[in-house]
């Protein structure tokens, strides 16, 4: 599971990059407290990473991520 995991963050930070859309990744395997906040912002006590916030506010899980690449929509969907 880990491996999916990995990919999916790669993913995420590929297309960011090359849009250079500035962000902070949080390893949340690191520490218990840092996965209990981003399950406890999320509303989902059994959410998985890679998750995306602005700030504190959510803003979806990959495969929202991944439709709003698709949809040309990314902008919108990281409320830049």
């Amino acid at each position: 599971m880990r491996v999916h995991i990995k990919k999916k963050q790669q993913q995420i930070e590929k297309i960011l990059d090359s849009k250079r859309v500035q962000y902070d990744k949080i390893d949340v395997s690191a520490e218990e407290d840092k996965i209990k906040k981003m399950r406890e912002l999320i509303g989902d006590p059994s959410a998985l990473p890679p998750q995306l916030f602005n700030g504190d506010t959510y803003l979806g899980d990959f495969a929202a991520f991944d439709v709003a690449v698709e949809e040309g929509s990314l902008e919108k969907f990281l409320k830049l």
